[in-house]
């Protein structure tokens, strides 16, 4: 071999050794940097004529493992999808409190027993009065303070789905950059390693928002999808696109996350093909979880409210008061309720001394007053205005039935018939109109209307139902707009029916004898979501619309939490409490003693109607049936818990199988500290190899020269 030969063997060696202690310097250096990968020096030996010639670099290997990248991204994207769903439900947990917390929802429910308990064993106690007067209300207030905290995280989980979003976009927009650097690097033959630790890293942050995957091309460049095959980087990007509604409100649309390919500007729903990721859990958070446990909410609230208006309605104050005033019922003065029974009406003194007593039927075709047939409501009003005779008057207007005595030291008191009690829609009279409700509400806490499919729908023309039908993918199947039309209620419910224009094909609405509307899924159609998002009509002047009347879609039923308040002249007189009821029998007359100061019946069924089971529609996790309010309460606080407890072991099992991933990949990407060393050590000796043949070669150059 040539001096000039070993010269260049020296030197390749040199090279080789030089480069591969950088290599194993910068391995040490980004031990602990996410996305990096370990990186090796590739060479081999380099021949000519069939001798050694040196060492040829062809190049630095970055070294990873497509499968355990992907297995490690996908457990990535499960484990932000879980922590966002635990953070927040632990976090509404600790809103609700423990059940025996005094101060939480479920505290509040066993105080007003407590207090109620107390006050019924001795009636004519201020003290017992006034703390039953304050804890009632303090847990409708708690029930409304933990709705709109729902309502906050719904807010917070779709501000937080719009930065993550946005987040995504600065990320694709980088790794788009990346690209085409590494393109141009990979076309020159240049170190690449760099651009493709940053990509790693890229894509690792990306997996925690969105369950993507990486397809390496041979050109350098990284394509991305989703998991189910949604291209987001290709030879084009994706733009996504998604604008908060800026309210965590119940019944609201809320945006879809949509994509806009950077070269043709099409936009295409990918709302559904996230399917994991933190944007999965928000979605779930906002869309699934929040709203379950706020219908819920929703349905214990009006049911302890109902279950207190019962008692208290068949029950009455000492002394009466003078004027009843109902709820809005939403019922018009040409409406015919249907239903069974009897009902008095008793006008008092304040001493308690009949004064005079008017019996109300409920008939299958309306209303009976003393026999007399009165068929709708105003027809009712004007038959107890003459059965009164001028001791009491009543009135009806924007829904709301009103009984006033004459006489300002009269009351009045109503009671259900003992062996045939009053149901309108399966409540008693005046526990229907709320003419003597404990606790108010602007608008029907309950759905049962009592009308017919034949009653006027009353509604004002122009009004609309616009309804959004999603699949069980989450898919937006149809957006579909049902106008007011025709006169009757089953001229809307047909409307409602139609399977052209309406939702026929997904279902048919129908009112059943209590005049509660109720919707069938069609056969293959019953895992599809059928969602009111917007209603404009409105029921004549009772200010009340068709969703509201017949608690159709989320807002309706899920803003009851919030629209409970106790009676104001209750909260500012606690003898306003219905403590006392009617003693009334067939032989009853005028002057007979027919309501007792420290009569205690009242105040016994008020206390007894949160333990008295009654039927509860299904809402949210929680199935329909009977059950107390007490019992139901506990569902709801049961139903909070599990719904906490599961997703932290979700969270816990997402997590750990993320560990034993993120191991694997490093077992095959990671940095070993002693293999590093044990590398320089090698280049080291290498190196100094390549140097002491150098050497060797100079003194046998210098050596020639000075033999000439």
């Amino acid at each position: 071999m040539s001096l000039n030969g070993i010269m260049s063997s020296a030197l390749s060696g040199l090279q080789a050794a030089q480069l591969g202690m950088r290599t194993a310097s910068n391995n040490v250096s980004n031990v602990n940097t996410p996305g990096y990968a370990r990186t090796e020096l590739l060479q081999t030996s380099r021949s000519s004529g069939g001798m050694g010639s040196g060492v040829m670099v062809q190049g630095v290997n970055r070294i990873s493992d497509i499968y355990l990248t992907g297995a490690s991204m996908r457990a990535s994207s499960d484990a932000a999808a879980s922590k966002a769903i635990a953070a927040a439900l632990d976090r509404l947990q600790s809103q609700f409190g423990a059940t025996d917390d005094t101060g939480s929802l479920f505290g509040r429910m066993n105080q007003i027993m407590a207090s109620l308990g107390a006050a019924a064993a001795d009636s004519a106690d201020t003290v017992s009065r006034l703390s039953a007067a304050s804890d009632i209300p303090s847990f409708f207030d708690e029930a409304s303070r933990l709705s709109a905290e729902v309502r906050v995280m719904r807010d917070e989980s779709d501000q937080r789905i719009g930065s993550a979003v946005n987040r995504a976009n600065e990320i694709l927009r980088e790794l788009e950059l990346l690209n085409s650097q590494a393109q141009t690097l990979t076309a020159n033959s240049s170190d690449v390693t760099g651009t493709l630790n940053r990509q790693s890293e890229l894509m690792d942050e990306l997996s925690t928002l969105i369950d993507v995957r990486g397809e390496r091309q041979s050109d350098g460049r990284l394509f991305v999808r989703t998991q189910d095959g949604v291209s987001l980087i290709d030879n084009a990007r994706l733009t996504l696109d998604y604008t908060p509604a800026g309210t965590g409100a119940y019944g609201v649309e809320y945006g879809r996350i949509t994509a806009q390919v950077s070269t043709s500007g099409a936009i295409a729903d990918i709302t559904p093909s996230i399917r994991s990721g933190e944007l999965r859990g928000l979605l779930d958070l906002r869309d699934v979880e929040l709203p379950s446990i706020a219908g819920a909410l929703a349905e214990m609230a009006s049911g302890a409210a109902d279950a207190l208006n019962a008692a208290h309605n068949d029950a009455a104050s000492y002394p009466p008061p003078n004027v009843l005033e109902g709820r809005n019922t939403g019922l018009l003065a040409s409406d015919v309720v249907t239903g069974s029974g009897q009902a008095d009406l008793a006008l008092v003194t304040s001493n308690g001394e009949l004064v005079q007593r008017v019996s109300v039927g409920v008939t299958a075709t309306g209303f009976t007053v003393n026999g007399a047939p009165a068929n709708s409501v105003g027809d009712l009003v004007a038959a107890l205005n003459a059965a009164f005779g001028g001791n009491a008057t009543a009135g009806f207007s924007d829904g709301r039935l009103t009984l006033s005595a004459a006489d300002p030291a009269h009351g009045l008191a109503a009671l259900q018939d003992a062996d045939d009690p009053a149901s309108i829609g399966g409540r008693g009279l005046s526990h229907f109109f709320g003419l003597n409700d404990l606790v108010n509400t602007p608008r029907p806490g309950f759905f049962e209307t009592g009308l017919t499919a034949a009653s006027a729908h009353g509604l004002a023309p122009g009004g609309e139902l616009g309804f959004s039908v999603m699949t069980p993918d989450g898919r937006r199947a149809a957006q579909i707009t049902v106008p007011v039309t025709g006169a009757s209620l089953q001229d809307q419910i047909n409307a409602l029916n139609n399977p052209a224009s309406g939702l026929g094909q997904y279902g048919q609405f129908s009112l059943d004898g209590d005049g509660r509307l109720s919707f069938q899924s069609a056969p293959g159609y019953q895992n599809f979501n059928i969602d009111l998002t917007r209603d404009s009509t409105q029921r004549a002047t009772t200010g009340l619309s068709f969703s509201q009347l017949f608690g159709l879609g989320d807002a309706a039923r899920m803003t009851r939490a919030e629209s409970f308040s106790v009676n104001p002249d209750v909260r500012s007189d606690s003898s306003r409490l219905a403590f006392a009821k009617l003693d009334l029998n067939g032989a009853s007359a005028p002057g007979d003693l027919v309501i007792s100061q420290g009569d205690n019946r009242g105040g016994q069924s008020l206390f007894n109607a949160l333990t008295e089971k009654r039927r509860y529609a299904g809402a949210g996790g929680l199935v329909g049936g009977m059950a107390s309010p007490v019992e139901y309460a506990a569902r709801l606080a049961g139903d909070v818990g599990a719904r906490a407890a599961r997703a932290d072991r979700n969270e816990t099992a997402a997590n750990a199988v993320k560990q034993a991933a993120n191991a694997k990949r490093s077992d095959v990407e990671g940095v070993n500290l002693d293999e590093e060393l044990a590398r320089m050590t090698l280049y080291q000796q290498a190196y100094n190899a390549a140097a002491r043949l150098m050497q060797a070669s100079k003194e046998m150059s210098d050596t020639l020269l000075n033999m000439v």
